[in-house]
């Protein structure tokens, strides 16, 4: 137990299963929260603002994660170092990769500051934004991005405090944040009728806030998860190891984000009904997809704990369990989410017609989730093992080229110039990759020893380098 009192969890011996829920689960419930800052703004505006406002912020989320996936990338990267320096006893190297890692993310996020504020309008035309919502997303994109520090700090911070199974603490803080978050959303809209600025505006404040709680947590830690800004610089053999394998997860989610940005800008060339309606189904779908991938979070933390400790007898159980545990998760929540459609996107919009538009998608993207959730836990298993770039290959292929192949020869045709056909992209392209990786993930297994070794023995011959 660390000096805060929350106790670590074993992920190298015992069973598995319960410890996986014990991780995963503040896990998700943090995810959650973090989700309900932009739910929270969509919710507001829906009923609140202004006639286009539900649309200016909603047409901003794929683009917001495009900008940020690439950095967010490298927080995998340090779960994944301190995960595997804790579990090969080395606490220098864990202190090293704290120190880089924080470095790191206030770099990163320094510089989508910066590019977001400038480069905000003109990427919204290039998304094709209707003219008469442009204003509005320019204006909430620019605040927004006011906060990617934060942003950034934070989520770096919870990575390394995972590493460490601690999922707790960065709940705690999510919670107080976000209780802000809402408090300011209602006034700054309400009292004093800043319309899509007022949202904006209160989710920087509570990001800030829970970063700030974030770091002091580490600066009250003792040994080598103990922060100090005067030791925060970057080492280079730690930060290349980093990059080496954030780089990849990153541009994986850039490529992701990037077919979700082809697909909204699709949507906007239906007009401003089913741009509302989508926002607001994407919005609820959010909350099972963090569901789902908290427990690939979890398969990595677990699988590159268990290799750097040499525990290869457990690797077939971690996939095993984390994926099973997910996806009982997404079929459960997802289609619990299409049953009550209707009523859950009426706290978004009250049109009948935006509830419709929403159904559509959540019809085929909520009640086929669980096949997402499978795909996402063979990947975090995969990068876990320590391959980052053949996950990435595949999920360029397969689930972002496919969409992206799908917009632009099936979803032209007239015939089938829906949205219905638009949407149905997503499940194809989640069944098709996931059985891909699956393959990779079966071919790459074979590569480890099926029984334990000595931590000394296996850190040589597999630690960070080799594979990455």
């Amino acid at each position: 137990m660390n000096k805060q009192g929350v106790a670590a969890i074993d992920m190298c011996n015992g069973a598995i299963l319960p410890n996986v829920l014990r991780l995963t689960l503040p896990l998700m419930l943090s995810s959650v929260l973090q989700l309900l800052f932009n739910a929270a703004d969509v919710i507001v505006v829906g009923n609140f603002a202004g006639e286009h406002s539900l649309a200016a912020v909603g047409s901003t989320t794929a683009l917001v994660n495009l900008m940020t996936n690439l950095f967010l990338g490298l927080s995998t990267g340090a779960n994944v170092l301190a995960a595997r320096f804790m579990g090969a006893h080395e606490p220098e190297n864990v202190s090293k990769t704290l120190h880089t890692s924080l470095f790191m993310s206030m770099a990163s996020g320094g510089f989508l500051t910066l590019f977001g504020i400038i480069m905000a309008r003109q990427l919204l035309c290039w998304m094709q934004t209707p003219n008469e919502t442009l204003a509005l997303s320019t204006l909430y994109l620019r605040i927004y991005f006011l906060g990617m520090i934060a942003m950034m700090i934070y989520n770096f911070g919870c990575s390394l405090l995972r590493a460490k199974g601690d999922t707790k603490r960065p709940l705690y803080y999510l919670a107080f944040a976000g209780v802000i978050n809402v408090i300011l959303n209602l006034f700054f809209v309400i009292v004093l009728q800043m319309d899509v600025a007022g949202v904006a505006l209160a989710t920087v404040i509570s990001q800030y806030i829970s970063a700030a709680l974030l770091i002091r947590c580490l600066i009250k830690e003792t040994g080598d998860f103990h922060f100090s800004f005067r030791k925060c610089l970057p080492d280079r053999k730690i930060a290349w190891r980093l990059l080496q394998i954030g780089i990849p997860a990153g541009f994986q989610g850039v490529v992701f984000s990037l077919s979700n940005v082809v697909i909204q800008s699709s949507i906007n060339g239906f007009g401003d009904i089913v741009m509302a309606g989508s926002a607001a189904a994407a919005s609820i779908e959010s909350f099972i997809w963090v569901s789902m991938n908290a427990f690939s979070q979890t398969a990595l933390t677990f699988m590159s704990k268990n290799i750097g400790a040499g525990k290869y007898s457990r690797i077939n159980h971690i996939a095993w369990i984390t994926c099973a545990c997910a996806s009982v998760s997404g079929l459960v929540l997802g289609n619990l989410a299409y049953l009550l459609g209707t009523p859950l996107l009426r706290i978004y919009d009250q049109r009948p017609d935006v509830i419709a538009a929403g159904l559509t998608r959540m019809l085929l993207v909520c009640c086929l989730y669980f096949t997402c959730g499978l795909m996402d836990c063979i990947v975090g298993s995969i990068r876990g093992m320590g391959y980052a770039v053949t996950p990435t290959i595949v999920s360029m292929l397969g689930a972002c080229g496919l969409r992206i192949l799908w917009i632009f020869t099936i979803f032209r045709l007239p015939k089938y110039h829906t949205v219905f056909m638009l949407f149905l992209s997503y499940p194809i392209s989640w069944v098709i990759t996931f059985v891909i990786h699956l393959i990779c993930f079966l071919i790459i297994r074979r590569k480890f020893p099926k029984t334990d070794e000595p931590t000394e023995k296996q850190y040589n011959i597999h630690c960070i380098g080799k594979n990455w």
